[in-house]
């Protein structure tokens, strides 16, 4: 899901720590992916440098956050993280991305299937129906006042 004036896709993510929501983004990926696939290969390797950075963080404070979940809603995806050779899908990417791989293997990160219909982030992007607006936004702690 990209613009289709420059096929760049959109980085979307959300950390939470608990159930608190504690960051957030969405920003335009700086590669042209190839596929779907590689767009959330991409995406998901992005996410795991910042659940790295958060678990060192929390060592600072002597909170052990080792084998923290990242959540994706594309299965593929899932499958070349979780496998330890290369695709046709993900050759041409740029080795910067494959550490979520060496981190999937040391138990300092799980990837986990998220369905699509609690998927949060797509708050960042997608518009919905009331209900299913108000849900998301309870889902990561939004409250009306």
């Amino acid at each position: 899901a990209g613009s289709s004036l420059d096929r760049k896709s959109t980085t979307r993510g959300c950390q939470f720590l608990g159930k608190r929501l504690i960051s957030w983004q969405c920003k335009k990926q700086t590669i042209v992916a190839n596929s779907t696939i590689e767009a959330e290969y991409v995406t998901a390797a992005n996410y795991c440098g910042h659940v790295l950075w958060i678990q060192n963080q929390m060592l600072d404070y002597r909170f052990n956050l080792m084998n923290t979940k990242i959540y994706i809603d594309n299965e593929r995806t899932i499958c070349i993280v979780k496998n330890l050779l290369f695709h046709s899908k993900t050759k041409h990417k740029e080795i910067r991305h494959h550490f979520i791989k060496d981190f999937y293997e040391k138990k300092l990160i799980q990837v986990i299937k998220i369905h699509i219909d609690k998927n949060v982030v797509d708050l960042l992007t997608k518009a919905f129906d009331v209900s299913r607006f108000q849900f998301l936004n309870a889902s990561i702690g939004l409250l009306n006042l």
